[in-house]
């Protein structure tokens, strides 16, 4: 007994190959989405970075002050007309200080130093003291990754003493 061969055509149908070219095509765009996401990720974290490097900068600025320095009004606005460092974060954030009489306050100065370098005295204290003063540090911007309005901030204690 002899077999023959039949003919077998084989092949794709036009449904197929558009489904195949569906889930190619969703797939590439899952993976670029997914990228996306990682990137304003890691712009999220350069922004966060950036603001703790900006506080800190402003915080050794504000130690290395002479304390009659710091409890003049003047010379404090005219610290904050310049950025605390170089970066593009520095430039583009809202920053506040204010400098109070500690323990006790008897009000509080505050400055603002808006994005395009302006710097407005919000309010000043009826007395800074002359012993101890507490000064806070904040950055505000917003957040690349949701849009949302993102803070950061340092307290510090400075007492008039003569530096060792």
């Amino acid at each position: 007994m002899k077999l023959t061969p039949k003919d077998h055509t084989s092949g794709t149908t036009l449904v197929e190959v558009l489904v195949a070219t569906l889930l190619l095509a969703s797939f590439f765009a899952s993976l670029f989405e997914a990228n996306a996401v990682c990137l304003r990720f890691i712009a999220a974290s350069k922004q966060s970075v950036g603001a703790i490097e900006v506080v800190q900068a402003r915080a050794e600025v504000f130690r290395n002050l002479r304390f009659s320095d710091l409890t003049t009004t003047s010379y404090v606005q005219n610290l904050l007309t310049t950025a605390a460092n170089t970066s593009d974060f520095a430039k583009s954030a809202t920053e506040v200080v204010k400098i109070s009489a500690y323990p006790t306050a008897n009000g509080v100065t505050q400055m603002t130093r808006a994005t395009n370098g302006t710097v407005s005295l919000d309010s000043t204290a009826t007395s800074l003291g002359s012993t101890l003063v507490k000064v806070d540090i904040s950055q505000s911007w917003t957040a690349v990754l949701g849009g949302r309005q993102r803070t950061e901030q340092t307290s510090l204690i400075i007492s008039n003493g003569t530096k060792k």
